[in-house]
């Protein structure tokens, strides 16, 4: 089932998530749902606040990526990260590692807005997968620079907070638009 993705201005975005203490038939119809709702918007993440559940939950696939590659090593030895795909990160632990590196960013609770976003080039992940597994990696390029953005929504932290000032004040009029928007029709649906 394709959920409704929450857009800036609401308040399950700014949420920090909640562990989540057992893998339920109910998490497990949450991770498909999502991945369903992830493809149909085209995007390479999604994280359960964005779907306005606040758990320490999120999706990612990178197969559909071809024009920004990532890396992936699993137990030190270079992987195939397509085989490793799609990728599912519960309770996730997650450690930038080496320079930062800018490099373009969108977020499909932030239709149409893209900035460059400085991280860490590189990032170091412990997690548990859906079947209760732990996973350990370390990873790079695209598939670093999206865990990190997606660990910043369960922690209730937006890409707009990473931009640059100037980043930020240009964006500011479609941001603006977007967060009234996002208030209008929350009003719209109390009622």
């Amino acid at each position: 089932m394709i959920l409704e993705v929450v857009k800036y201005g609401h308040p399950a975005l700014r949420q920090k998530g909640s562990r989540v203490e057992k893998i339920t038939p109910d998490i497990q119809k949450l991770i498909a749902d999502m991945f369903e709702t992830m493809q149909a918007a085209k995007g390479v993440g999604l994280a359960a606040p964005q779907v306005g559940r606040a758990l320490q939950l999120t999706v990612l696939d990178m197969r559909g990526s071809t024009e920004r590659p990532s890396t992936l090593e699993l137990d030190g030895q270079e992987a195939d990260v397509a085989a490793f795909m799609p990728l599912v990160l519960i309770n996730p632990k997650v450690k930038g590692l080496g320079d930062d590196v800018a490099g373009s960013e969108g977020c499909l609770s932030f239709p149409e807005i893209f900035a460059e976003i400085a991280r860490p080039g590189r990032a170091e992940v412990k997690a548990t997968n859906q079947k209760g597994e732990e996973i350990e990696f370390r990873c790079g390029g695209l598939l670093a620079r999206a865990i990190q953005h997606e660990l910043d929504h369960l922690n209730g932290v937006l890409f707009i907070d990473r931009m640059t000032r100037a980043d930020k004040d240009e964006l500011k009029p479609q941001l603006d638009e977007l967060r009234a928007a996002t208030k209008a029709a929350l009003k719209a649906n109390k009622k």
